[in-house]
């Protein structure tokens, strides 16, 4: 929102010397997020007065239209004289106002004005649009014509309010109110302790039964319509300059007086209004729901397919708005004409306005499925005044009356749902405890009431909560209201005691250690949002049954593209990936560790916890009980160069080996005994996809996949040829772990190597036959490495060769050549039995 601050002084009487910076800096006390402060016109410097074009002389021979103009600027430039200005554009004529700048001026941006030779003619200053003067879009990019009645001679800068301070605001969901003058104008009150004049406060007359027709089909989507009837409109009256100038520095367009009076309003009350041309409704105006797959047509040309949710304005055509939204191009007002022969203009001579109040939720929901964010609508979404709507209706009445030379008709027609205002019962003493500081019932009474608030009672407060504060709806909130009213910054600080010696929990420590395992290994960290949508599983070839398809959604997402929690980490990582690949990074390895959310069977119902006091035990069991398991994932994906080529070697690019490599990693740095073995799932390739498992329970248990993706995954995604990834269960490898990491005894006796070479069926994993070696060899083998994998004819069709270097040892003594080669055969004998393998040359 932004706020003019010449605007804001005419509802309040802020002191004279306030800056937008001083206004700013209370505005922020009070709760707001004022986000800048913008100088209109710094540095802007005079002589600039209004100017009339007396003759036009077309130059001939350049390769764009050029003019040459005398202007009449009385006695600005200190002669009298007309004064001879070169200008190229062609929307003003002799005998109109235009704005001149002349010689020794700066306008913004520090251009210095002076008299110059130009196009064989010398031109004594320039014709401004408002552009040059920084005055925003007018639509129409030309040359300022201003009213005739304006006097030759007279100041622009303070004609064209061109020197103001505008303050932007970025108000948040629950502070809907202040999307209004009124509404900022009410917290700077409050702020300066400073009477307000409210704009809302106009006579109004009462509903009667010869206004408008309007028949309300769905209260609980309009629960108020207001209709006012104007005639007699002038179609060719303008917007004045100080509609048009407040409008621009709200970050309005102008667009025709209708219009700019019903968006003045709105900016001024905070109620979206809109004005219809009477000669192009049929009919009774109505409200109801669309009808499925109704079509309309929008004010922007866009033809609309409605959902039965859509709440729509129709007349007996059928709709003739989208409510709350937008309105349509059938009851649009129409652009003025003028008859070239006669002289005669024709537009919209007669008007009906609206001024209704629409439920926040179907406002909501129709500008996001139909992307169709509006000024209107997000006010509606954050919540309306719908008392205000009677006031917004006499306010628009009163300027097209006044500006356009209207007539009011004295047909009134309001249309209302049965309601009562929101009362809410607090002890008087609830924003103390909730504060932890006294502020006493008086001081609590009179910031309630500053906000509009009417409140009864002693020990009890019974508070009627204002029509244009829907987030106010309980204790909490109001004591909310207190507590920013009298100053966060004013809040005692109080250090928690930190009991000493306890550090990070065990679960703490070892994502610290995974974290600093990963990037020495040459991963970097990169943190994605949690959210995903479900199109995702398509693209990594999950099975319509896996377990990851069922996700917790939002009730209300960032982006509807993504209304899940996500169930794995992969998606986040691989758009990572992506980016970076596409913006040059070729070569990478990232990691993320982190929670994913596990659906249990029946969705939980969480409770609003208490903030006046700590919640109970049985408090934080029910909201923990209702939330989804959160299990922490770690995950890693990889793609071009592993190894960088360069003189020291040729290098070599990232494999599915470095993925499980990664996984072995994180084992390492749990303490578990982690299993690799050949697998199957979703994004992986079949061939190049590893199981990874530890024991549980004394049952082994997948916790996860490492290996290079699916081809087809890698198209589906966008992702380097080659990409490899692995995932596992974080938590259940720290279960597979138990204790903590205990420093393993070094022998000081020397180490026996023995290689072995094994023959098995190619079918026959790696991981089998090394879990066989390792059963067999018994507790003298130090460790066990596969350092060659071959076949050819020399090993049989269909087999292959698995050669092992083997390290004995003992804790108490030198091993003895008979020890290490006995072990050694016992570890052959078992591969043997459990696996068909056979000594290589045996």
């Amino acid at each position: 929102m932004r706020v003019p601050l010449s605007w804001l002084r005419e509802y309040v009487d802020l002191p004279a010397g306030e800056t937008g910076r001083d206004v700013a800096a209370k505005l922020v006390d009070a709760g707001l997020e004022v986000e800048t402060v913008e100088q209109l016109g710094a540095g802007l410097k005079g002589p600039l007065v209004v100017g009339q074009v007396l003759t036009i002389e077309e130059l001939e021979g350049f390769r764009k239209p050029i003019r040459f103009c005398t202007v009449d600027v009385g006695r600005a430039n200190g002669t009298g004289e007309p004064q001879e200005i070169v200008c190229g554009a062609r929307n003003f004529a002799v005998g109109d106002k235009v704005v001149v700048v002349l010689p020794g001026a700066v306008l913004p941006g520090d251009f210095a004005i002076a008299s110059r030779k130009t196009y064989g003619r010398t031109s004594h200053g320039m014709i401004c649009s408002g552009d040059e003067l920084g005055m925003g879009d007018d639509g129409g990019h030309g040359i300022i014509v201003l009213p005739p009645e304006h006097e030759v001679g007279t100041d622009a800068i303070e004609l064209l309010q061109l020197v103001d301070e505008v303050l932007d605001i970025d108000i948040t969901p629950d502070r809907g109110y202040c999307m209004s003058m009124r509404g900022v104008a009410r917290e700077a009150a409050t702020a300066y302790g400073l009477p307000l004049r409210d704009p809302a406060l106009l006579d109004v007359p009462a509903p009667n039964s010869y206004g408008y027709p309007v028949k309300i089909d769905d209260p609980s989507g309009c629960d108020r319509f207001t209709a006012r009837t104007v005639t007699g409109l002038d179609p060719d009256a303008r917007s004045p300059i100080w509609l048009t100038r407040r409008l621009q520095k709200a970050g309005m367009r102008p667009i025709s007086l209708a219009v700019d009076i019903t968006n003045y309003v709105m900016l001024e009350l905070g109620q979206p209004l809109h004005a219809y041309d009477r000669s192009r409704i049929d009919g009774a105006i109505g409200v109801r729901r669309a009808e499925q797959g109704e079509k309309f047509t929008t004010l922007d040309g866009v033809k609309r397919t409605l959902d039965a949710e859509d709440l729509v304005i129709t007349d007996n055509s059928g709709p003739i708005g989208l409510a709350g939204v937008m309105g349509g191009a059938n009851t649009e007002i129409a652009d003025s004409v003028t008859d070239p022969e006669t002289g005669a203009v024709t537009g919209t001579t007669e008007v009906v306005v609206e001024a209704a109040h629409f439920d926040s939720v179907s406002i909501s929901r129709t500008a996001r499925r139909l992307k169709l964010s509006s000024e209107a609508s997000k006010r509606f979404e954050r919540g309306v005044d719908p008392q205000a709507a009677a006031a917004a209706a006499q306010r628009t009445v009163d300027l097209l009356v006044l500006l356009a030379g209207g007539t009011a008709e004295a047909g009134v027609t309001e249309v209302t749902a049965p309601g009562a205002p929101r009362t809410i019962a607090m002890a008087a003493d609830h924003p103390d405890r909730v504060a932890g500081m006294e502020y006493g019932r008086e001081t609590v009474v009179r910031r309630l009431q500053e906000i509009g608030c009417d409140v009864y009672g002693q020990d009890e407060l019974v508070v009627t909560v204002p029509s244009w504060r829907p987030d106010l709806a309980a204790p909490n909130d109001l004591a909310e209201e207190v507590i920013r009213l009298e100053g966060y910054g004013n809040l005692p600080s109080t250090l928690p005691q930190v009991p000493s010696g306890r550090g990070l929990t065990a679960r703490q420590q070892l994502h610290r250690r995974v974290g600093r395992a990963l990037a020495g290994a040459g991963y970097v960290e990169a943190l994605s949002y949690p959210f995903i949508g479900e199109g995702v599983f398509d693209q990594l070839q999950l099975p319509a049954h896996d377990a990851s398809r069922q996700v917790v959604k939002l009730v209300n997402p960032i982006s509807d593209e993504e209304p899940a929690l996500r169930t794995t980490l992969l998606p986040g990582l691989l758009g990572a990936l992506r980016r970076n690949d596409s913006r040059g990074s070729h070569d990478l390895a990232l990691f993320e560790t982190g929670s994913v959310f596990r659906a249990g069977d029946r969705p939980g119902v969480a409770v609003r916890l208490p903030v006046d006091r700590r919640p109970t035990d049985e408090e934080i069991a029910t909201l923990n009980a209702a939330l989804p398991a959160q299990p922490r994932y770690a995950a890693v994906v990889l793609a071009g160069a592993r190894e960088q080529a360069g003189w020291w070697g040729k290098g070599r690019p990232a494999d599915w080996a470095d993925s499980v490599q990664a996984a072995r990693a994180l084992a390492v740095e749990a303490g578990a005994e982690l299993v690799v073995r050949q697998g199957q799932y979703g994004p992986w390739h079949p061939g190049r996809c590893a199981e990874l498992l530890v024991t549980l329970d004394g049952v082994e248990t997948v916790i996860g996949h490492a290996g290079e993706l699916h081809p087809r995954v890698v198209k589906a995604m966008g992702l380097p040829a080659r990409t490899c990834a692995m995932e596992l269960d974080l938590d259940r490898l720290a279960a597979a772990g138990g204790e903590a990491l205990r420093a393993p005894r070094m022998s000081s006796f020397p180490v026996a190597t023995q290689d072995v070479a094994l023959i098995v069926d190619a079918s026959v994993p790696a991981s089998a036959v090394e879990a066989a070696l390792r059963k067999g060899a018994g507790e003298l083998l130090e460790s066990l490495r596969l350092f060659d994998v071959f076949t050819g004819a020399q090993v049989g069709e269909g087999k292959k060769s698995l050669a092992y270097a083997l390290r004995f040892r003992a804790a108490d003594r030198t091993l003895t050549a008979e020890e290490s080669t006995a072990a050694r055969d016992a570890a052959v004998a078992l591969a043997g039995e459990r696996t068909g393998a056979v000594l290589r040359g045996a």
